[in-house]
């Protein structure tokens, strides 16, 4: 059964697990091992489940080249999630929950000049500034106590803590249980394809996945 999941891809390992409602996070040889365990339990594990035969795949050559690669990206859409402790997930629920109280910072005159409302937050200045001297009709300051969970800093919204990836060698320092990859926007097209295969290979979740590649 082993050397059957080695022929199989992550996608369709994980799909075995959801299958049988089991955690998808994980390396390869974590999936299969996984997989192994689940059927030494069970003796009625689905065999309709197990991968397709060496003959039948090359006769199916056409659908995966065609159709496969859309489901793979349905697969990966990555309902896949961190690893994290119970203080951390609370941590992330809070910090979510401060930032729906948190008001939105525009510079001084923003309402005035369209160009001023098409820009970021600029700190006020000037000795009769309204907004420094935080009169109640203007904008809110950025200031300390609008600050968020300390714990749950730098996490993507998903609890992932994101990880700026360039090439393939990049992916192969990220623990796919704590870490994202967030592929740069420099990279041109081919490499996405080569880094997006890997890192469907090592279980890791991109971030920032184009549909079209």
């Amino acid at each position: 059964m082993a050397e059957d999941y080695e022929s199989m891809t992550v996608a369709q390992l994980k799909e075995l697990l959801r299958e049988h409602d089991l955690p998808v996070s994980g390396k390869k040889s974590d999936l299969i091992a996984r997989l192994q365990d689940a059927a030494e339990q069970d003796d009625d594990f689905d065999e309709e489940a197990a991968p397709v035969e060496a003959d039948d795949a090359q006769d199916d050559d056409a659908w995966d080249d065609e159709d496969w690669d859309d489901d793979d990206e349905d697969v990966y859409t990555v309902k896949q999630k961190p690893v994290l402790s119970d203080d951390m997930k609370a941590a992330v629920a809070l910090r979510a929950a401060q930032k729906k109280k948190t008001p939105s910072f525009r510079r001084t005159e923003w309402f005035r000049y369209k160009r001023l409302s098409r820009s970021g937050w600029r700190a006020p200045h000037g000795m009769d500034n309204k907004q420094r001297r935080n009169y109640k009709y203007r904008g809110s300051l950025v200031r300390i106590g609008h600050g968020k969970v300390a714990a749950a800093r730098f996490l993507h919204p998903s609890g992932f803590r994101e990880i700026m990836v360039h090439n393939i060698d990049d992916l192969e320092t990220i623990d796919p249980e704590t870490e994202a990859a967030r592929v740069g926007a420099t990279v041109g097209g081919r490499k996405r394809e080569h880094i997006y295969a890997r890192a469907d290979e090592l279980g890791v979740r991109v971030l920032n996945r184009r549909r079209d590649v």
